[in-house]
């Protein structure tokens, strides 16, 4: 399969006053293949929302980024805004966001919204945009006769199906889906991960999800690997049926992650994150982790998916031997 995306080394710092800097995200690396999702978990405040926002060029003026990352031949950190504004954003990176109702113009209805982003990206003549604009909000599962309403007539999940459509219009490789099921019901959870499942799977052209959430019962039913963050740093990147599966993840947050869920253990991980401009010089989970040793003062270095000394399969080995 070929990489729609490749992040090698990618860190955002923010210059503060007093010249502080926070380290949102630090020294991401992953690939993503045509036909794959990829979800992003881990606590809010992690740097997940930080990493998308560099990949599409969003990020405020006192942010800097350090690394490379990559679709197709363009480079994104660093481009200019000509070229994230006219190359980037809509055409190689389409993007399902967070509270999608927030996002659609109020005083406009779905389908101007929806025809003026098709002539601005596909070069759709006015008297043809509004059959486009039916086809493309069939493709989002979005009712055409639902297009001359406004966003606020919408239900929650119209809204992320017209988000949706919007994202799909220049057929980009890559699509962004950043807390695309927050304030959904479980039923529209499903049926939202589901669609976007779809659109991957029936691209013709190879295209990606990379899916940002906090919600892992929507990463078990979307992904096909997961990649932890915890204080700016993904500390496990493995495939989505070990991780959900008997086997489980080997970092202890990771593992501690599920055990929160409800119909796991229903046991959250004990302690909060740490304020990202007052990290420890190790493991940042350490202080919040049962298995911590003197050796967790290092910062462990991220080998074969994982950032941790005392990783689940050695910490058992261990056990069965004592």
């Amino acid at each position: 399969m070929s990489t729609v995306l490749s992040v090698r080394d990618l860190s955002v710092r923010f210059r503060m006053r007093g010249g502080r800097h926070i380290a949102a995200v630090s020294s991401a690396s992953f690939d993503l293949a045509a036909g794959e999702c990829l979800a992003l978990v881990g606590e809010s405040g992690c740097g997940k929302s930080v990493l998308a926002s560099a990949l599409l060029g969003l990020l405020p003026g006192n942010a800097q980024t350090a690394g490379t990352a990559t679709v197709g031949d363009v480079e994104l950190l660093g481009a200019d805004e000509r070229t994230l504004a006219r190359t980037v954003r809509g055409r190689l990176i389409g993007l399902v966001p967070q509270s999608p109702a927030a996002h659609l113009t109020p005083v406009r209805t779905v389908g101007a919204q929806i025809e003026e982003t098709l002539r601005a990206l596909t070069g759709t003549p006015r008297k043809q945009a509004r059959a486009a604009a039916v086809a493309a909000a069939e493709r989002a599962a979005f009712p055409a006769d639902h297009l001359d309403r406004y966003p606020h007539e919408l239900s929650g999940g119209l809204a992320q199906r017209a988000a949706t459509a919007l994202a799909l219009i220049g057929d980009a490789p890559l699509l962004l889906a950043d807390e695309p099921t927050t304030g959904l019901d479980r039923d529209l959870v499903e049926r939202t991960v589901d669609e976007l499942r779809r659109h991957v799977d029936d691209s013709t052209s190879g295209r990606a999800l990379l899916m940002i959430t906090h919600d892992l019962a929507a990463a078990e039913r979307i992904a096909d690997r997961v990649a932890v963050m915890y204080a700016g740093r993904i500390v496990e990147l493995t495939d989505a049926d070990t991780f959900f599966g008997a086997t489980g993840p080997r970092h202890p947050y990771a593992r501690g992650l599920l055990a929160a869920l409800p119909e796991r253990d229903f046991a959250p991980v004990p302690g909060l994150p740490p304020e990202l401009g007052d990290l420890p010089d190790g493991c940042a989970f350490a202080p919040r982790c049962e298995r911590a040793t003197e050796q967790c003062g290092l910062r462990p270095a991220f080998t074969d998916g994982l950032a941790c000394h005392h990783p689940a399969d050695l910490l058992t080995k261990e056990a069965h031997r004592a």
